[in-house]
Protein backbone atom coordinates (compact mmCIF):
# COMPACT_ATOMS: atom_id res chain seq x y z
CA UNK A 1 0.00 0.00 0.00
CA UNK A 2 1.14 3.57 -0.34
CA UNK A 3 2.57 5.44 2.36
CA UNK A 4 -0.68 7.68 2.61
CA UNK A 5 -3.03 7.40 5.89
CA UNK A 6 -5.34 9.62 5.73
CA UNK A 7 -7.58 11.36 3.02
CA UNK A 8 -8.99 14.58 3.74
CA UNK A 9 -12.10 15.54 1.58
CA UNK A 10 -13.80 18.45 0.18
CA UNK A 11 -17.53 18.18 0.55
CA UNK A 12 -19.42 19.87 -1.66
CA UNK A 13 -18.87 18.54 -5.69
CA UNK A 14 -17.03 15.87 -4.11
CA UNK A 15 -19.06 14.10 -1.31
CA UNK A 16 -22.13 16.55 -1.51
CA UNK A 17 -23.87 17.21 -4.62
CA UNK A 18 -24.70 21.13 -4.03
CA UNK A 19 -25.81 23.35 -6.93
CA UNK A 20 -27.86 26.56 -6.74
CA UNK A 21 -29.61 25.89 -9.80
CA UNK A 22 -31.23 22.88 -8.32
CA UNK A 23 -33.67 25.84 -6.32
CA UNK A 24 -33.31 28.46 -8.79
CA UNK A 25 -34.64 26.07 -11.74
CA UNK A 26 -37.91 25.94 -9.60
CA UNK A 27 -37.94 29.77 -8.45
CA UNK A 28 -37.64 30.33 -12.55
CA UNK A 29 -40.26 27.77 -13.26
CA UNK A 30 -37.84 25.85 -15.41
CA UNK A 31 -36.39 29.12 -17.58
CA UNK A 32 -32.55 28.30 -17.72
CA UNK A 33 -31.10 31.11 -18.71
CA UNK A 34 -32.85 33.54 -16.65
CA UNK A 35 -31.73 31.00 -13.39
CA UNK A 36 -28.18 31.21 -14.50
CA UNK A 37 -28.25 35.40 -15.22
CA UNK A 38 -29.48 35.41 -11.42
CA UNK A 39 -26.72 33.37 -10.27
CA UNK A 40 -24.72 35.22 -11.85
CA UNK A 41 -25.36 39.11 -11.74
CA UNK A 42 -28.06 38.48 -8.69
CA UNK A 43 -26.35 36.00 -6.25
CA UNK A 44 -23.23 35.19 -7.70
CA UNK A 45 -20.64 32.60 -6.39
CA UNK A 46 -18.48 35.44 -5.21
CA UNK A 47 -21.45 36.64 -2.74
CA UNK A 48 -21.77 33.07 -1.83
CA UNK A 49 -18.12 32.57 -0.60
CA UNK A 50 -18.00 35.66 1.64
CA UNK A 51 -20.66 33.51 3.85
CA UNK A 52 -17.88 30.77 3.56
CA UNK A 53 -15.59 32.88 5.62
CA UNK A 54 -18.12 33.57 7.97
CA UNK A 55 -20.13 36.50 6.85
CA UNK A 56 -23.60 35.73 8.38
CA UNK A 57 -26.64 35.05 6.55
CA UNK A 58 -28.81 37.24 7.46
CA UNK A 59 -26.39 40.27 6.74
CA UNK A 60 -25.32 38.98 3.57
CA UNK A 61 -29.58 38.73 2.57
CA UNK A 62 -30.00 42.19 3.71
CA UNK A 63 -27.33 43.38 1.62
CA UNK A 64 -28.17 42.05 -1.51
CA UNK A 65 -31.48 43.09 -1.28
CA UNK A 66 -30.55 47.28 -0.52
CA UNK A 67 -28.64 46.60 -3.90
CA UNK A 68 -31.02 44.47 -5.60
CA UNK A 69 -34.92 45.21 -4.10
CA UNK A 70 -36.67 44.04 -7.34
CA UNK A 71 -35.72 41.22 -7.16
CA UNK A 72 -36.32 40.70 -2.87
CA UNK A 73 -38.29 37.47 -3.10
CA UNK A 74 -35.91 35.53 -5.20
CA UNK A 75 -32.69 36.81 -3.06
CA UNK A 76 -34.24 35.75 0.51
CA UNK A 77 -34.88 32.17 -1.31
CA UNK A 78 -31.19 31.91 -1.45
CA UNK A 79 -31.13 30.79 2.22
CA UNK A 80 -34.46 30.95 3.14
CA UNK A 81 -34.77 27.77 0.72
CA UNK A 82 -31.19 26.72 0.57
CA UNK A 83 -31.87 22.94 1.54
CA UNK A 84 -33.44 22.36 -1.79
CA UNK A 85 -30.00 23.15 -3.49
CA UNK A 86 -28.92 20.03 -1.87
CA UNK A 87 -29.35 16.92 -4.41
CA UNK A 88 -28.07 14.05 -2.42
CA UNK A 89 -24.64 12.75 -2.49
CA UNK A 90 -22.44 12.66 -5.31
CA UNK A 91 -22.60 9.40 -6.31
CA UNK A 92 -19.79 6.70 -5.47
CA UNK A 93 -18.08 8.72 -3.50
CA UNK A 94 -19.70 7.85 0.10
CA UNK A 95 -18.55 4.21 -1.03
CA UNK A 96 -14.78 4.72 -1.30
CA UNK A 97 -14.75 6.63 2.02
CA UNK A 98 -16.05 3.32 3.56
CA UNK A 99 -13.53 1.34 1.95
CA UNK A 100 -10.77 3.72 3.25
CA UNK A 101 -12.20 3.21 6.37
CA UNK A 102 -12.27 -0.49 6.44
CA UNK A 103 -8.52 -0.46 5.26
CA UNK A 104 -7.47 1.97 8.08
CA UNK A 105 -7.10 4.80 6.57
CA UNK A 106 -8.32 8.08 8.33
CA UNK A 107 -11.15 10.36 6.95
CA UNK A 108 -11.29 14.26 7.09
CA UNK A 109 -12.62 16.86 5.45
CA UNK A 110 -12.30 20.51 4.64
CA UNK A 111 -14.75 22.71 2.78
CA UNK A 112 -15.38 25.94 1.99
CA UNK A 113 -19.00 25.96 4.14
CA UNK A 114 -20.89 27.97 5.73
CA UNK A 115 -21.58 27.11 9.61
CA UNK A 116 -24.97 28.21 9.66
CA UNK A 117 -26.06 26.09 6.08
CA UNK A 118 -23.84 23.43 7.80
CA UNK A 119 -25.58 23.09 10.82
CA UNK A 120 -28.89 22.27 8.57
CA UNK A 121 -27.51 19.28 6.92
CA UNK A 122 -25.14 17.70 9.63
CA UNK A 123 -27.41 15.61 11.13
CA UNK A 124 -29.59 14.80 8.57
CA UNK A 125 -26.85 13.24 5.94
CA UNK A 126 -25.19 10.31 7.50
CA UNK A 127 -22.04 10.31 5.34
CA UNK A 128 -20.79 13.22 7.77
CA UNK A 129 -20.60 11.07 10.34
CA UNK A 130 -17.71 8.83 8.61
CA UNK A 131 -15.45 11.91 9.30
CA UNK A 132 -13.25 11.84 11.70
CA UNK A 133 -13.02 15.55 11.40
CA UNK A 134 -14.88 18.16 9.56
CA UNK A 135 -12.82 21.93 9.13
CA UNK A 136 -15.20 24.33 7.52
CA UNK A 137 -13.82 27.35 6.25
CA UNK A 138 -16.52 29.94 8.11
CA UNK A 139 -15.34 28.84 11.60
CA UNK A 140 -11.80 30.26 10.78
CA UNK A 141 -12.63 33.23 8.42
CA UNK A 142 -10.74 31.83 5.86
CA UNK A 143 -11.23 29.86 3.05
CA UNK A 144 -9.46 27.71 0.50
CA UNK A 145 -7.40 28.19 -1.64
CA UNK A 146 -5.45 31.09 1.38
CA UNK A 147 -2.73 29.20 3.09
CA UNK A 148 -4.42 29.55 6.47
CA UNK A 149 -7.22 27.37 5.98
CA UNK A 150 -4.61 24.30 5.03
CA UNK A 151 -2.50 24.90 7.61
CA UNK A 152 -5.14 25.16 10.20
CA UNK A 153 -6.80 21.73 8.58
CA UNK A 154 -3.35 20.03 9.08
CA UNK A 155 -3.02 20.78 12.60
CA UNK A 156 -6.25 20.07 13.45
CA UNK A 157 -6.03 16.53 12.03
CA UNK A 158 -2.20 15.98 13.78
CA UNK A 159 -0.86 14.12 10.90
CA UNK A 160 2.53 14.65 8.98
CA UNK A 161 1.61 16.05 5.78
CA UNK A 162 3.51 13.36 3.94
CA UNK A 163 0.80 11.09 5.29
CA UNK A 164 -1.96 12.44 3.41
CA UNK A 165 -3.80 12.61 0.57
CA UNK A 166 -6.01 15.90 -0.44
CA UNK A 167 -9.02 15.69 -3.06
CA UNK A 168 -10.80 18.60 -4.09
CA UNK A 169 -12.99 19.54 -7.43
CA UNK A 170 -11.52 22.78 -7.38
CA UNK A 171 -7.94 22.38 -9.33
CA UNK A 172 -7.23 26.10 -7.72
CA UNK A 173 -8.02 24.30 -4.09
CA UNK A 174 -5.93 21.43 -5.31
CA UNK A 175 -2.60 24.11 -6.11
CA UNK A 176 -3.50 25.66 -2.65
CA UNK A 177 -2.86 21.97 -0.51
CA UNK A 178 0.31 21.65 -2.76
CA UNK A 179 1.31 25.26 -2.17
CA UNK A 180 1.56 23.29 1.56
CA UNK A 181 3.15 20.46 0.72
CA UNK A 182 -0.14 17.92 0.47
CA UNK A 183 -0.24 15.15 -2.10
CA UNK A 184 -3.61 16.20 -4.19
CA UNK A 185 -5.96 14.67 -6.64
CA UNK A 186 -8.46 16.94 -8.61
CA UNK A 187 -11.79 15.15 -8.45
CA UNK A 188 -14.24 14.35 -11.52
CA UNK A 189 -16.12 11.53 -10.67
CA UNK A 190 -15.92 8.49 -8.14
CA UNK A 191 -15.02 6.54 -10.46
CA UNK A 192 -11.94 8.18 -11.51
CA UNK A 193 -11.05 9.33 -7.96
CA UNK A 194 -10.62 5.33 -7.32
CA UNK A 195 -8.62 5.06 -10.04
CA UNK A 196 -6.93 7.36 -9.26
CA UNK A 197 -6.10 5.92 -5.08
CA UNK A 198 -5.45 2.56 -6.96
CA UNK A 199 -2.83 3.96 -8.98
CA UNK A 200 -1.54 5.53 -5.59
CA UNK A 201 -1.14 2.49 -4.26
CA UNK A 202 -4.30 2.31 -1.92
CA UNK A 203 -6.24 -1.24 -2.73
CA UNK A 204 -9.80 0.26 -3.77
CA UNK A 205 -11.92 -2.63 -6.01
CA UNK A 206 -11.69 -1.25 -9.62
CA UNK A 207 -16.06 -1.47 -11.06
CA UNK A 208 -15.55 -3.15 -14.31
Amino acid sequence: MADIRGVIFDLGGVVIDWNPMYLYRKVFAGDEAKAADFLAHICPYDWNVKQDAGRSLAAATEEQVALFPEWETEIRAYYGRWIEMIGGLVPGTSDIIRELKALGIRVFALSNWSRETFSRIIHTCDVLALFEDIVLSADYGCIKPEERIYRIALERFGMPVEALLFVDDSLPNVRGAEAVGLRALTFTTAEQLRRDLAALGIPLKLHA
